[in-house]
């Protein structure tokens, strides 16, 4: 990933620590360092998100065009199910 922008929405894949492998979304980007600040719904929660490097994750996708990913970028409330629900869905989708 380039170091500049704004990432949010975004489906990526850490590739470093140990959540290594897992799928997350960027739910927002910590302005101060430009990290993403990822969330998968069930270990890191929407309340909590993880702020982590750029080069520790690896884009997949700019976001599934799903109503939860609408609502994210609207600035809209999303919860962690919903969260929970597109990730599973993009999961299915990348191994149909």
């Amino acid at each position: 990933m380039s170091a500049a922008g704004d990432y949010t929405g975004w489906i990526v894949r850490s590739t470093a620590g140990r959540d290594r492998g897992g799928l997350f979304w960027v739910v927002g980007m910590e302005e101060a360092r430009g990290f993403p600040l990822l969330a998968d719904g069930k270990r890191r929660k929407l309340a909590v998100p993880k702020a982590k490097r750029l080069s520790h994750v690896e884009l997949l996708d700019r976001g599934p065009d799903h109503p939860a990913t609408r609502k994210l970028k609207q600035g809209e409330p999303l919860t962690d199910k919903e969260l929970r629900r597109t990730l599973a869905a993009f999961r299915d989708e990348m191994e149909a």
